[in-house]
């Protein structure tokens, strides 16, 4: 004759497993929109990086050349080396010149490596800063609300 020592019921209860569910749920709602926003903020440096190397590159043409816009010179892709941003170049040529003085870089949010970004999509994809501008002075600026979120 023993004592049973399980003799009353085993398992957990209705409300021990409610409350683990509402602790896991609590915590999901916390870590979700935190890790969404660092790979956001991590794929944003993406496009940063990018305009700076392409800065870069049409500086050290600026230097050989006397102008930004030389032929062969300053070639880089349409995207961004992950993909994540659609790079483009406009020059500032003075009237009646045709050597480009200044230029400004625009890096626009996209989803696909392969695609051509529009607005809407990088306003989507990035809201706080769908388009990330370098110019040849240096600045930086966005077309989102909050340029030191941005830079």
């Amino acid at each position: 004759m023993g004592v049973n020592c399980f003799s009353g019921s085993r398992g957990f209860t209705l409300i021990e497993l409610m409350i683990v569910v509402a602790i896991i749920g609590i915590l999901a709602a916390i870590a979700v929109p935190q890790y969404t926003d660092y790979v956001t903020r991590s794929r944003r440096t993406d496009g940063q990086s990018t305009l700076l190397q392409v800065a870069q590159e049409l500086e050290r043409c600026y230097t050989q050349f006397s102008r930004y816009n030389q032929s062969g010179c300053g070639a880089f892709n349409s995207s961004s080396p992950e993909g994540f941003y659609g790079i483009s170049v406009t020059y500032e040529i003075p009237a009646g010149q045709s050597n480009a003085t200044g230029f400004t870089l625009a890096a626009l949010r996209k989803e696909k490596a392969d695609t051509t970004p529009t607005i809407a999509e990088a306003e989507a994809l990035d809201p706080a800063c769908p388009t990330l501008t370098l110019d040849h002075t240096g600045y930086q600026d966005t077309s989102g609300p909050d340029q030191t979120k941005c830079w």
